[in-house]
């Protein structure tokens, strides 16, 4: 099975951005964003590029945005099955949200929420290499 640990940043928020994801806690992909992006949309850029890069092999995903894993295994079903509205107004990153939400759907993969910046190792790469990677730095 695959473990990844994922992490985005955006620096100030909103401002430059940028994320990772580690892969059995090697630094495997990083990416931004073009323009000013927030630190949420990378923490779900991150997720996607984590799901896709698995293509449905069974793995785990750790991240620290519990926001994302409540959209994709809480919020998104309802989202969808009213033709994504919600109650409150717009969804924000509505792109975001919907392309995770399908990977996820099509997926074997468990999301598992890690508290940042307590000292997990992943966590804790997955930071180090968001924030190099809002910097502009590639593998």
């Amino acid at each position: 099975m695959i473990t990844y640990y994922t992490d985005g940043s955006a620096s100030p928020n909103p401002g430059p951005g940028g994320f990772a994801v580690i892969r059995d806690l090697k630094p495997h992909i990083l990416g931004s964003e073009e323009g000013e992006t927030t630190n949420i949309r990378m923490e779900g850029k991150a997720l996607i590029a984590a799901l896709r890069d698995a293509n449905g092999a069974e793995c785990t995903i750790y991240t620290d945005s519990e926001f994302w894993i409540n959209v994709v295994t809480k919020w998104a079903p309802g989202w969808q099955a009213r033709g994504w509205t919600k109650k409150g107004g717009e969804i924000k990153n509505l792109d975001i949200v919907q392309e995770m939400y399908q990977l996820h759907t099509d997926s074997r993969a468990t999301l598992v929420w890690v508290r940042g910046h307590e000292g997990d190792e992943g966590n804790q790469l997955a930071d180090e290499w968001a924030n190099k990677a809002r910097k502009g730095e590639r593998l």
